[in-house]
């Protein structure tokens, strides 16, 4: 009997009355180059999608199509098609020559189901992603999310069969799931799964031995002696989807597995085919769902406390992290890596927690993680910058915890400003309270006017004063002040004799008509030098820079 896997996609018309996709426009808008139909007719509603799963057995609702990955005879097809038919399903998408083999047409016939085939060309995986696409521009919503936690009980499942330990990887060698075990390996393999990556140093030496054109030729098992001593061989398959190669599956391994072995391993590529074609589509489709709930968050677009309700984090704390380039490219790469950016920090930020978000908004990557510790976000950013930082500089501001939805846009506007105060240092990170007082003094200049000096205030001044006349009053007065007055340390931190302070110091107090001893003359000239600090490294709507502070 054929047997299906869960539905990956749900849809629903766009309200009452409101008319289902056809078939036909389907096959219309992808163009007969992909799809033809061989079998029925195309004048038929679809409502759902679905892969075919020869691992899984589930009912199919009414008006579903179905992508016929795993099928590769007539009897297969025709055992799919029976069933199909008792669902009330529109179509079964195959390819040649199964599609057109004539006991398949009869079994369709019969089944009532549309025979659709698949051009000899199309990867699934991208016939995939077009019909999902397509699907989506109709107003269809996702009915599964794909929980990465299943790719975690795949790999536990192939290592237990295999009985070694596992890990899945995608193209790039970035660990998507391993099984238990890993701490009885290698170095490699421990280094690997910490940082959920293989390591550069690795990486060299498996390109080295040619393993990765061994992958590219073959879809049998490569077996991998040790590349490094104390490391232990390996064993490694390509995950295929048709033409395109989805990821590997790794084993570590004694020695070179036997042929039972491998017949196992092989199967096993077959499998976590299919499951990453489904939390592909789950992906993509749920995480663009998730990704406008929390455009609407960030935005305080609609009723808040029901997006965060459908969200999955109502009642949780969560905070908000921003991600921005550091580097200037392109406009077309920049949106490039901005969505690379966006992919590779939802996959992240799930091993954290599953209840996260991520969307882009005006070239800003955010994303929504439920923690009640701020610094739990700061070390998962932290991992993450450090980990992109070979291909992309970034930087990254966490905003506070906040447990009321309606706080969200708070959250944000947190992370926004530290993006804003991180973007002249050296720090790549930081939180809402690791820069809690220059937040606080940026914000506070900004609702009283913005952060011009005043005119008339001590330290405008003195920078004036300074530029027309080339003299150290502002950086004089600024070490007097962080030296709480102390003559001789500000005067050693300036390099000069400390008479030539007090000079400078009554000079400057001349100057500008101000009293040092008084406490609030005192507080008001560091709140405006602090500001000038933020105001010379700060992008905008921070206001033009001056000149700094001489340190001479």
């Amino acid at each position: 009997m054929c047997r299906f896997p869960t539905p990956m996609v749900k849809a629903h018309t766009g309200g009452e009355g409101s008319p289902v996709p056809q078939l036909a426009a389907i096959v219309q808008n992808l163009g007969s180059t992909l799809l033809q139909v061989v079998v029925g007719t195309a004048e038929r509603p679809v409502d759902n999608l679905h892969i075919h799963d020869p691992t899984a057995t589930i009912d199919i609702p009414p008006a579903g199509i179905v992508l016929g990955i795993g099928i590769a005879d007539a009897h297969a097809a025709s055992a799919a098609l029976a069933e199909l038919g008792s669902a009330g399903a529109t179509a079964l998408l195959l390819k040649a020559p199964v599609a057109t083999d004539p006991t398949v047409r009869s079994a369709a016939e019969s089944a009532d189901v549309t025979v659709v085939e698949v051009g000899r060309g199309v990867a699934w995986e991208q016939l995939l992603s077009l019909l999902q696409r397509l699907l989506d521009t109709a107003d269809l919503r996702a009915g599964h999310d794909g929980a990465p936690g299943d790719l975690f009980q795949l790999a536990n499942e192939i290592g237990a069969l295999v009985n070694a330990p596992i890990t899945i990887e995608d193209p790039a060698s970035r660990v998507l799931a391993f099984s238990s075990g890993q701490e009885d390996t290698d170095e490699g393999r421990v280094r690997t799964v910490l940082g959920r990556q293989v390591p550069e140093r690795y990486q060299g030496r498996l390109a080295e031995f040619g393993v990765f054109g061994q992958l590219a030729a073959s879809s049998d098992p490569v077996f991998v002696p040790a590349v490094f001593p104390d490391h232990w061989p390996r064993a490694v398959i390509a995950v295929r989807a048709g033409t395109t190669t989805l990821g590997y599956v790794w084993a570590v391994v004694r020695e070179s597995p036997p042929e039972e072995w491998l017949r196992a391993f092989r199967a096993c590529a077959d499998i976590v085919a299919l499951r990453l074609l489904h939390e592909r589509v789950a992906t993509t489709t749920g995480s663009r769902l998730h990704a406008e709930q929390l455009t609407a968050l960030l935005t305080r677009d609609g009723d808040v406390a029901e997006t965060a309700r459908q969200l999955g984090i109502a009642e949780s704390p969560v905070c908000v992290i921003a991600i921005e380039l550091s580097s200037t490219i392109g406009a077309a790469d920049r949106m490039a890596e901005l969505s690379r950016v966006s992919d590779a920090l939802g996959l992240h930020l799930r091993l954290v927690h599953q209840a996260t978000a991520v969307t882009l908004l005006d070239d800003v990557v955010y994303a929504l993680l439920s923690v009640a510790d701020e610094r739990v976000a700061l070390r998962a950013v932290d991992e993450f910058v450090q980990r992109s930082g070979s291909q992309t500089p970034l930087r990254a501001g966490v905003g506070r915890v906040v447990e009321d939805p309606a706080k969200i846009a708070v959250s944000r506007a947190d992370a926004d400003d530290v993006l804003r105060i991180i973007a002249g240092g050296n720090r790549a990170t930081a939180s809402f309270r690791s820069v809690r007082t220059d937040l606080m003094l940026l914000r506070l200049a900004e609702s009283t006017g913005g952060p011009e000096l005043p005119d008339d205030g001590v330290v405008a001044l003195l920078l004036r004063h300074d530029a027309e006349h080339g003299s150290q009053l502002v950086s004089t007065l600024d070490a007097y002040l962080t030296c709480f007055g102390d003559i001789g340390k500000a005067a050693a931190s300036l390099h000069v004799h400390s008479n030539t302070f007090r000079y400078r110091l009554a000079r400057l107090s001349d100057i500008a008509d101000t009293d040092l001893s008084d406490p609030d003359v005192r507080l008001a000239i560091m709140i405006d030098l602090r500001v000038y600090r933020l105001r010379l490294t700060m992008p905008a709507p921070i206001g033009p820079a001056q000149r700094p502070f001489n340190d001479s």
